[in-house]
């Protein structure tokens, strides 16, 4: 079987210079880490399932306290597990001998850079790509709540964040996606098989890339933004693709709009700061060095950034509009009850379907 096009082990040592070691790691601060963020998932699950009626079906969360290396591993695990049937498809492409290595590790250094430099700004995230067959891999590997420690603390220290209240807002935010993707029978396969439709129908055909760049270069002269709707992803897909990424686009603006708007509310009495903890990352989000912005931008991590704001603003409305947080509960129902990024736009659209739906059925 041909080889990828990304050689992962080069990407994994690039990520991990890039990254560099942040001071907090050696800190004796670090030591309280993982029992405070033990105690932490434990009691958001707690939280979380009292204020959305969701409790994961998998079991307890594990939470997983780990440096900046140990998150860009596991990424590159997960990016390797979910890619492998398009890396096949381009390794065809990209070919064998010499030049096809020197292709390979360029690719490496420019994924390993990426990682790198999103690993100093992550402070959580929910492992979803769960293994399906435990044959392939440790289960203790797998269904993780991964907290980057030296990030967390860099974050307390700037701002004198109270520890235990800050480590419990973040896990309450991971601990809802983890029940939103485990508590919901369907919503990881719906959402992992978007995910492979869009990577099923992807085109290794270099050409693609050059028609996208010429796109590009039409709408920004014609005074259009063609990276602010997703990146280097939606900048290179097919129609087919774009149709799919726009499903993608308005579960995920929900999915991380219900985690702020859970994260605020189920830490309510436990999280006296949370106000300021949100105003302090949302500025974090809205104003990143120049630099950075260039690579949020290409790599659609400004697309994702509106989707806690659009997701927030969906479901103030349709709380508003419905009569209350029992408005939301449909969207739990089965694929076919989400909201598509219109609507997410327009909440009134989706409870319009929603009435409709419910007299048909009625």
């Amino acid at each position: 079987m041909a080889e990828g096009p990304v050689d992962w082990d080069v990407a994994e040592r690039v990520a991990v210079r890039t990254a560099r070691r942040e001071p907090f790691a050696d800190s004796y601060l670090a030591d309280s880490l993982q029992d405070d963020f033990d105690e932490a998932t434990a009691e958001a699950e707690d939280l979380v399932a009292a204020a959305t009626g969701l409790r994961s079906l998998a079991g307890p969360a594990r939470a997983r306290v780990t440096d900046r290396a140990g998150w860009v591993h596991a990424n590159v695990a997960s990016f390797q597990r979910l890619l492998q049937p398009v890396t096949a498809r381009f390794g065809d492409t990209v070919g064998h001998g010499m030049a096809a290595d020197v292709t390979r590790k360029v690719a490496g250094v420019e994924v390993g850079m990426l990682l790198g430099w999103m690993s100093a700004r992550v402070l959580g995230q929910y492992d979803l790509l769960v293994i399906e067959d435990p044959a392939l891999a440790d289960p203790e590997e797998q269904d993780l709540v991964y907290y980057v420690g030296p990030n967390v603390l860099a974050l307390e220290k700037r701002f004198a964040f109270p520890p235990k209240e800050f480590r419990l807002w973040l896990a309450l935010h991971e601990v809802t996606h983890r029940a939103q993707f485990t508590g919901v029978a369907w919503m990881r396969e719906h959402y992992l098989g978007l995910v492979a439709e869009t990577i099923s129908s992807v085109d290794p055909d270099p050409k693609r890339f050059l028609d996208a760049l010429s796109r590009a270069l039409h709408d920004l002269r014609h005074g259009r933004k063609p990276l602010d709707d997703g990146g280097i992803a939606v900048l290179l897909a097919s129609p087919q693709q774009r149709a799919v990424l726009d499903k993608i686009g308005g579960l995920m603006s929900l999915l991380e709009g219900h985690g702020d708007v859970t994260m605020d509310r189920a830490g309510a009495e436990r999280v006296p700061s949370a106000a300021r903890f949100a105003q302090v990352l949302r500025e974090r989000r809205a104003n990143p060095k120049p630099a950075a912005k260039v690579v949020q931008r290409m790599l659609g991590l400004e697309a994702k950034m509106n989707q806690y704001v659009q997701g927030e603003r969906f479901i103030a409305e349709i709380e508003r509009l419905g009569g209350g947080p029992e408005a939301l509960d449909p969207v739990w129902r089965g694929a076919s009850w989400l909201p598509t990024l219109a609507e997410i736009r327009d909440p009134q659209e989706w409870l319009d379907r929603v009435r409709l739906s419910d007299e048909l059925v009625g």
